[in-house]
């Protein structure tokens, strides 16, 4: 049984990228390299500002789509909560 991570990460140009994985290391290193998304491969570095780990993948989907339906306030506020 593996553990989902859900995370936002601040792009170069200010945007918030949100998003699971399994390895979130794994993960950061293709975002930065390029290969992880479209809208980062534009917006590299990108740095991790938000992670929350959780026991099952529909549970992490979940919450990565209630994030994605936050506003840019809302998602700082949890953030940095």
């Amino acid at each position: 049984m593996s553990q989902w991570s859900v995370y936002i990460v601040k792009c170069n140009d200010g945007s918030l990228y949100t998003g699971i994985t399994t390895d979130l290391k794994r993960r950061l290193k293709r975002h930065n390299e390029g290969r992880a998304c479209n809208y980062t491969k534009v917006r590299r570095p990108v740095k991790l500002i938000y992670k929350e780990i959780l026991d099952e993948e529909s549970l992490a989907r979940r919450k990565e789509i209630k994030i994605k339906k936050l506003s840019r306030a809302n998602k700082l506020k949890l953030i940095y909560m």
